[in-house]
């Protein structure tokens, strides 16, 4: 091999030779892949299959070491650059055409301390990875509602999950970071040590660098909690969401409660006749004692009649998995996403409106429960800034094939155009599809102070995978 072809920073080609890669290679304990390696076509993938990006250059990072090594090639050679840690971002930034990928997914190592309940995880850790470390000593933190979730990705951008209403979101919990930035040096930032970046990595997304480590505030909850699901026939949607809405308002900390309008999976306590049918499905999460549990829980089995009821203890590790299965890599998925300070009835009509066509049994509309410990937060206490967030609108339109991308693809703009009015005008960084424009929804007032440290700590835009904060710059 003479050299490969490769992509700049500005767009242009240009030929990284073999010596150079060689030279790379020599200072790595990781791997090169380029698109003869026989793993190099598993490792292009992402979690979403819409994503089809071949990368110029592969590095699998197994250290600090290896991700300073990278830093500095791709900006030698002015490459364009893409960072992988989980490669579950639905905009799949995680990997770009003909540039480098600097793939972390190797990095998974998570390190718990019972006694100051804390725990230092490595980038390419996974929820399940880190849910195996904490649990062992009954400890966690609010981490996502799917194990195969990357914790970096999901945690740059805010993070929120089943622990949130009484723990706050990820970031909340984040103590420290380690960050190598564009310049090629690795800094530590908290509270007290280059306090502008911890504040812009706390919902910045991958704009500030490469974070290689995260230390976080654990809590005690579980190793058993209380969950599952209860299922409604469709036939009466919109009562039971105005109820779902008056009990999320009255609702104890302790408990989640996620509301997902789809269709029916072939779970084994519903009926056979509801499989493939429209359902309202309330999916929650007690982390109180068994008696608060019950009490707390206890309503929402009283909205109407149940088509099916699972819910009992259970261990928090597998409750966090119990979605993985809808939720598993190789289809095509895309996302709209408001945010909501409450649910107007209007806009539960549209969503029962909406719900009862979707375009494929796969899809759905959720929306996660949020407020409580999220809302006590100050606006501009981290770039994340959507504090006054009741609820969080995903509709996760998913399918298998190509052909059917038009259509899965224009009903979810539809739905978010006819739910907009309704809607905060806020965005959720991480729920934001490639083909949006929603930087200054994702970040509002915080917006001109994120582009001031961007600016500090990346001023070439090094690292522009991602919801990219300088598309703002020339207007602010």
């Amino acid at each position: 091999m003479t050299g490969i072809d490769a992509k700049t920073l500005e767009g242009t080609s240009t030929t990284l030779p073999s010596e150079d890669i060689d030279h790379l290679r020599a200072g790595l304990r990781g791997q090169i892949l380029t698109g003869e390696d026989p793993d190099y076509e598993g490792c292009r993938q992402v979690w979403n299959a819409m994503i089809d990006r071949r990368p110029g250059l592969i590095v699998r990072c197994m250290g600090v070491a290896d991700v300073l090594a990278c830093v500095a090639f791709g900006r030698a050679k002015n490459l364009l650059t893409a960072v992988r840690g989980g490669g579950h971002n639905i905009a799949g930034s995680a990997v770009c055409d003909g540039g480098l990928l600097i793939d972390l997914s190797l990095m998974r190592g998570v390190r718990v301390n019972p006694w100051d309940r804390t725990a230092v995880v490595e980038p390419g850790a996974l929820l399940a990875d880190f849910d195996h470390e904490a649990q062992t000593f009954g400890l966690a933190t609010p981490l996502g509602i799917n194990s195969t979730t990357g914790v970096a990705g999901l945690t740059l951008g805010g993070g929120f999950g089943w622990l949130s209403r009484k723990h706050g979101l990820t970031i909340d919990n984040l103590l420290s970071v380690d960050v190598v930035t564009a310049a090629g040096e690795l800094v530590h930032a908290d509270e007290r040590d280059h306090a502008d970046l911890f504040w812009a990595v706390r919902g910045g997304g991958g704009n500030l660098g490469i974070v290689t480590s995260f230390t976080y505030r654990l809590h005690q909850v579980g190793p058993e909690v209380t969950a599952g699901l209860i299922v409604y026939p469709y036939d009466n949607a919109g009562q039971i969401l105005r109820g779902y809405r008056g009990l999320c308002a009255q609702a104890s900390e302790d408990l989640a409660c996620w509301s997902v309008l789809r269709k029916a999976p072939p779970l084994p306590f519903l009926p056979e006749a509801v499989h493939g049918t429209e359902v309202v499905v309330l999916a929650l999460c007690h982390i109180g004692g068994q008696d608060a549990a019950q009490r707390d829980i206890a309503p929402l089995m009283e909205l109407g009649t149940p088509a099916g009821v699972h819910v009992g203890p259970m261990p928090f590790a597998a409750w966090q998995k119990a979605f993985d299965p809808l939720l598993a890599p190789g289809a095509r998925n895309y996302w709209k996403s408001h945010n909501f300070a409450a649910l107007d009835d209007r806009a539960i009509d549209v969503l029962v409106d909406y719900a009862g066509r979707l375009p494929t049994a796969q899809s759905e509309i959720f929306l996660g429960h949020l407020g409580g410990a999220t809302n006590r937060v100050a606006a501009d206490a981290t770039a994340y800034p959507h504090r006054d967030a009741e609820f969080v609108l995903n509709v996760h339109t998913r399918w298998d094939a190509a052909a059917d991308d038009g259509r899965c693809v224009d009903w979810a703009r539809a739905f978010f155009r006819d739910t907009a009015p309704y809607a905060t005008g806020g965005a959720y960084v991480n729920f934001i599809t490639d083909d949006e424009d929603r930087v200054a929804a994702a970040y509002g007032t915080n917006l001109q102070r994120l582009m001031e440290v961007k600016q500090a700590y990346d001023p070439t835009n090094f690292f522009r995978m991602n919801q990219n904060v300088t598309r703002r710059q020339a207007a602010a």
